[in-house]
């Protein structure tokens, strides 16, 4: 009975050092971030004060003056007023983002990545981190601009960082996507998508808006089960031939691709519709997708 006691003891002892150890560890990540977010909390406060302050008075008209004997105007600059014409409207909200861009972290793990963008040399965040255990951190409200896309174009739109939001996912970029990181994704875009009502084409990757420079999220991305969920567009099933006037190139500048170099826009292209191939060639088949994409834009 004796050993059968101790047998037994031991399991609850080491559950109970279980459950201590894992207590700890919480309060130790949930404070191992607090210095960065006392940061955010400063510099959010900071922006809401800047927002609530008018703007500095507009310089005033100059003073003009025809004068026919010479046929010249006469410009007499006015003096600077003290306070300007300050009238505050009481129609506005928030600017809301209307793109996505997703992203792989292209680091070694999640707590990497969460490093790299709490610490001030880096000069780079997004309002999402997804986990590759599905676990979502958000780290910049949705309002907020975070510097995800860099010098990032899709269409005119030439500052996408002003206009949309960006979510990484932890992947190295060789390596599949896990399904408790698809499953959460598809859920915060659902989300995303009803609280701004984001068009399904505006869902991005961050190599269609810079083909020169980036390439995620890879090839191994599964685009078609978002664009079936509504989420970025996918060429039917059936398609056809373009016309014999099909012109490629301004077919992918009407998607929105920038054409600075045709050739990685097109690897672009084919990475997120034909990732199987990733060569800078439009095939025949590669054409049928590109123009049914097109009739849609």
């Amino acid at each position: 009975m004796e050993g059968a006691f101790r047998l037994g003891r031991f399991p609850l002892f080491a559950l109970m050092v279980s459950f201590a150890m894992a207590a700890l560890w919480g309060c130790g990540t949930s404070n191992r971030y607090a210095k960065t977010n006392k940061i955010y909390k400063r510099q959010v406060k900071a922006a809401a004060e800047q927002l609530a302050q008018p703007l500095p008075p507009p310089v005033p008209a100059p003073h003009i003056v025809y004068n026919p004997t010479a046929d010249t105007l006469v410009i007499t600059a006015t003096e600077q007023p003290e306070k300007g014409p300050w009238v505050g409207t009481v129609h506005f909200n928030l600017r809301k983002p209307n793109y996505v861009v997703i992203h792989h972290t292209a680091q070694d793990s999640l707590e990497q990545t969460l490093h790299t963008f709490t610490v001030p040399h880096t000069q780079v965040s997004a309002h999402y981190v997804i986990g590759r255990n599905g676990e979502i951190y958000q780290m910049l409200n949705d309002y907020l601009r975070a510097w995800h896309a860099g010098a990032g174009k899709w269409g005119g739109v030439t500052d996408i960082n002003s206009v949309s939001l960006g979510i990484e996912l932890d992947n190295n970029g060789s390596e599949p996507f896990t399904e408790a990181q698809i499953f959460s994704l598809l859920g915060l875009l659902e989300r995303l998508k009803t609280a701004y009502n984001i068009p399904a084409a505006n869902f991005l990757a961050h190599g269609d808006i810079a083909p020169t420079r980036k390439s995620d999220p890879s090839a191994f991305f599964p685009w078609k089960r978002l664009a079936d969920r509504g989420f970025g567009l996918w060429p039917d099933d059936h398609l056809v031939p373009p016309p014999e006037n099909f012109n490629a190139r301004d077919a992918l500048r009407i998607i929105g691709y920038d054409l600075t170099d045709f050739d990685a826009a097109v690897a672009a292209f084919k990475r997120r519709y034909v990732p199987h191939d990733a060569s800078p060639i439009l095939t025949p088949e590669d054409l049928k997708i590109l123009y049914n994409l097109y009739l849609r834009f």
